[in-house]
């Protein structure tokens, strides 16, 4: 199929409705239940899909509903599991992130995304302020860029000094064996998108209001240094990748298939076996025949609008 009009200009306003339409697919995500998911796989496929709605919702519950025994076998066993997810703006790491966070329990797996560095925190030992978030026994944290920004847009954007680079190559991969002797499973996800598919990203967010605040100046600049986040990403994998916690790389053109591929790897990195829990019953609720429901002003409602 192709995206682009006479003159190999992208045709965005096609682009902007398959955007709206995934918007859309994230909120059904939310509500599909079993009946509503049978209804929908009843429906034909859309023409032109290259992965059929229907096959991608049923696989990514099915998946969500494994990272639920996942999160029970975290718990149970008292794991420790970080996962990092690292890539260009606009490659689907916050997609990806939200499908696994959906359907679980925000007090056992959480995301940490922290802003940039404070001037205290500058003056810090580099990995000090990663290390509060990190989990403890029964915990997932996933983490939205990581240490790594030292090595991608601080080192792009001249936010470090070469020494300071060489010293974040010597020190990560012993942080990381310290991480893993310590008893946490560390997973490293890299994604990754073409040249051309983060420019359309770029230009769909500049044409939808509501992605425009995703939009910052450094991501901006971002774009223009394409081959200079390019070449610290290759000296990042090169130097990093090591036996103990190597890097994975999740092909991210085609979103959808990203995330399905990302949480079917996660799943293998931590094998789990499915908990029994006891039945539950709903105990009975208490009646006293001296309890009066007191009446609640109408102005304390939300109005009715819908």
């Amino acid at each position: 199929m192709n995206r682009d009009l006479p003159g190999g200009m992208p045709d965005y306003a096609r682009l902007l409705q398959e955007e709206i339409r995934d918007n859309l697919d994230e909120e059904l995500e939310l509500e599909l239940d079993d009946a509503r998911l049978d209804a929908l796989l009843e429906a034909p496929d859309e023409a032109g899909e290259d992965l059929p709605r229907g096959l991608y919702f049923r696989e990514l519950l099915r998946l969500q509903g494994e990272l639920v025994k996942l999160q029970d076998w975290v718990v149970h066993r008292k794991l420790k599991v970080v996962v990092l997810f690292e890539g260009r703006d606009a490659a689907g790491k916050g997609g990806a992130i939200k499908r696994i966070t959906q359907r679980l329990n925000p007090r056992i797996c959480r995301v940490a995304a922290l802003p940039a560095p404070s001037e205290r925190e500058r003056s810090q030992w580099y990995f000090q302020r990663y290390v509060p978030h990190l989990p403890a026994g029964g915990e997932i944290v996933l983490f939205d860029r990581s240490w790594y920004n030292r090595a991608g847009v601080e080192r792009v954007m001249g936010f470090c000094t070469d020494d300071e680079l060489e010293e974040f190559y010597r020190s990560v991969p012993e942080f990381e064996k310290m991480l893993v002797r310590s008893g946490t499973i560390l997973v490293k996800y890299w994604f990754s998108i073409s040249d051309d598919e983060q420019h359309n990203r770029f230009q769909m967010r500049i044409h939808d209001p509501l992605k425009q605040w995703k939009l910052s100046p450094m991501d901006l600049e971002s774009r223009r240094r394409w081959e200079a986040y390019t070449k610290a990403k290759e000296e990042m994998l090169e130097r990093s990748h090591i036996f103990e916690a190597p890097w994975w790389l999740v092909e991210g053109n085609d979103k959808k298939r990203a995330r399905l591929n990302c949480i079917h790897h996660l799943l293998a990195q931590v094998p789990y076996g499915e908990i029994e829990h006891d039945s539950i019953a709903l105990p009975a609720r208490e009646h006293n025949p001296d309890y009066i429901r007191h009446p609640v002003p109408e102005s304390m409602y939300v109005p009715s609008v819908y």
